[in-house]
């Protein structure tokens, strides 16, 4: 992925805005740390708040210069893309309803946009958020954070050379436990606003990673599903508990399972994957263990950094094995892949990368507009179109 360029940025950290994210935001300082840990970006801009005053105070927090503190993202695009030293790229760390107008702002500036999950909160959103990367020069990615942990990549690589055959069932779940009572918090508040989330609660919000997840890993695309969604906190408007089957294009079944509602849950996401020769397992909350067993013998535990552990995996890695790594260094290695793209880009290159971009995005939203057209339907089959 790489479009024609001119500026060599070979000798200085890329020049990163970002959009949302200010005081008290907990995604924002995720990305932050991700951008920097590999010296790839600086963050140099920001419009870190709806609220001006809000805003400014978070900017000078981050010690951003007060002529690089913007009250809205359109400011920030328009004077960014004049300046001589403007931003290579922005992320866009808001609440999903304003991924997409954020996005435009910039992409129509042919500024880069490294954007959260999930793409957009309405299907037609997403629609034209595609359309407006293909009209740009700039570059979109999609911070789907779980593809960028090394096991992941293993078990991904393993699936396409045919280490598991035939792949024939899929099952993943994403269960936490922090809405199983109402909250009232900056992060309950806005994922649980259907204008602000979009129509999905729980499948918009980790659903959607279950879902990259197991297509990521498999190299499978899903035709159809039927999905069972509730809203199990009286007075919710969006599901916070749900259970999906799936059909690939393949021929492989899945099951999924997302829930914000299960006791004993943090962020247990977990993907079983199972072929006519061989079946994998891997747990995010255990990120350096991936488990696979060859039909027939023994299972055999594949640890990041240790023996078994594929070449190709290994620069997503930065430690040496038996230190954990994990949720900062995936996001890392997602920035650090995007800053290589762009700048190949910016000169004229091509580069590949597994970082996901606008059809993972399309792909995301279209699940969550299945599940709940399924689901109004009683959990009636539906197209992912």
């Amino acid at each position: 992925m790489a479009i024609e360029g001119k500026e060599n940025t070979a000798d200085r950290p890329l020049r990163l805005g970002m959009v949302g994210g200010g005081k008290d935001a907990f995604i924002g300082a995720v990305h932050r740390i991700a951008a920097r840990l590999d010296a790839s970006f600086e963050l140099v801009a920001g419009a870190l708040s709806s609220t001006p005053e809000k805003a400014q105070e978070s900017g000078r927090a981050l010690g951003l210069k007060d002529d690089r503190i913007y009250d809205s993202y359109s400011d920030m695009a328009k004077r960014e893309a004049r300046l001589k030293d403007g931003i290579d790229a922005v992320a866009i760390v808001t609440p999903n309803h304003v991924h997409y107008p954020a996005a435009r702002e910039f992409l129509k500036r042919g500024i880069h946009v490294i954007c959260d999950k999930p793409l957009t909160s309405t299907l037609a959103d997403a629609n034209k958020l595609a359309k407006a990367v293909e009209a740009s020069n700039g570059l979109f990615f999609l911070t789907h954070n779980y593809t960028g942990y090394p096991m992941v990549r293993q078990a991904r690589e393993m699936a396409a050379n045919g280490d598991l055959g035939e792949i024939r069932v899929v099952q993943v779940e994403y269960p936490q436990d922090w809405l199983t009572v109402e909250q009232h918090n900056k992060q309950a508040d806005w994922r649980t606003d259907p204008s602000r989330s979009g129509a999905g609660g729980s499948t918009g919000d980790i659903g959607t990673h279950a879902y990259n997840l197991a297509c990521f890993i498999t190299g499978q695309t899903a035709e159809s599903l039927a999905a069972d969604l509730q809203s199990f906190v009286p007075g919710r408007q969006v599901d916070d508990n749900g259970h999906v089957l799936l059909r690939f294009a393949s021929g492989a079944r899945g099951m999924l399972w997302c829930s914000q509602v299960a006791p004993g849950n943090e962020n247990n996401l977990k993907i079983r994957v199972y072929g006519d020769k061989g079946g994998l397992e891997w747990h995010q909350e255990h990120p350096n263990h991936l488990h696979f067993t060859p039909f027939g013998q023994p299972q055999q535990l594949i640890t990041r950094g240790g023996a078994g552990m594929l070449e190709s995996v290994g620069p997503t890695t930065r430690i040496p094995p038996g230190h954990p790594e994990g949720y900062l260094e995936g996001f890392a290695n997602l920035y650090k892949e995007a800053a290589e793209v762009i700048r190949a880009h910016k000169n004229g290159q091509t580069a590949e990368t597994l970082v996901p971009g606008i059809a993972e995005g399309v792909a995301g939203v279209r699940f969550v507009d299945a599940c709940v057209r399924s689901s109004s339907r009683n959990a009636a089959w539906v197209k992912l179109t």
